[in-house]
């Protein structure tokens, strides 16, 4: 699937103020892909601190009734970003695995350990495509919901995707801190991990626009995706 969008891609890369845009444009719909520098990470810091409210006003008027969909692999700090960039953008947070622990009345953690992953996928999929329908708003999702086919297409109806991207070191560091992830209880989660890199960034690779998720404050991860909310926002006809 990888190699079939890179032969359907055109792309066109610069370098400006030591941020590299890779602009990518597959299957009819643009992508931005945004590298940050260290200074110009330090630079999005600042700037972060001092979001206008014309730009708030831009991004939310291009939204209009779509949701920023974060996706990612666990650790990639959906929750914690997605919580930050809704206060800077006065929209409500959701995360669609807190939503699905609510309508089946127990964990994640029980649900997949009683029921099976398959069953999980269903209600999942079901209570992203019920959450959609309340947009704008920023919705953090579980690692394996974007790799449904189904609620891909309504996060592409009814969402700007954002996927965190992190590297594996950074994942597993961040994933060692906490003891719930269901498809890390394995012999082997490090194993595990690389396996779902391997399936499901290729995937990942569809989103509307892609971020680092690297080690450091979260308010740098929350400037880049506002940097890409706006760029997309002023390029409309």
């Amino acid at each position: 699937m990888l190699s079939a969008c890179l032969k359907n891609a055109q792309c066109a890369c610069f370098l400006q103020g030591g941020i590299h845009f890779d602009m990518t444009q597959g299957t009819g719909r643009l992508r931005f892909v945004f590298h940050f520098s260290r200074s110009a990470q330090n630079r999005a810091l600042s700037t972060t601190h001092h979001l206008t409210e014309n730009t708030v006003s831009l991004i939310r008027e291009w939204l209009g009734t779509r949701s920023i969909v974060l996706v990612g692999l666990m650790g990639a700090g959906k929750t914690t970003v997605g919580r930050r960039l809704a206060s800077r953008l006065g929209l409500p947070f959701i995360d669609s695995d807190n939503a699905i622990e609510e309508a089946a009345g127990q964990s994640i953690e029980d649900f997949f350990s009683e029921h099976g992953e398959q069953l999980f996928r269903d209600g999942e999929r079901r209570v992203i495509a019920r959450l959609l329908q309340g947009g704008p708003q920023i919705l953090a999702t579980g690692g394996g919901a974007f790799m449904d086919t189904e609620t891909r297409d309504n996060i592409i109806a009814s969402g700007v995707s954002v996927w965190l991207h992190a590297g594996f070191e950074t994942l597993m560091e961040r994933v060692r801190r906490r003891s719930h992830r269901p498809l890390l209880k394995t012999a082997d989660p490090e194993g595990t991990m690389k396996a779902l890199i391997e399936t499901r960034y290729p995937v990942y690779a569809m989103s509307d626009i892609r971020v680092e998720s690297a080690e450091g404050p979260h308010e740098v991860v929350v400037g880049k995706i506002i940097d890409a909310l706006e760029a997309q926002a002023t390029g409309q006809d």
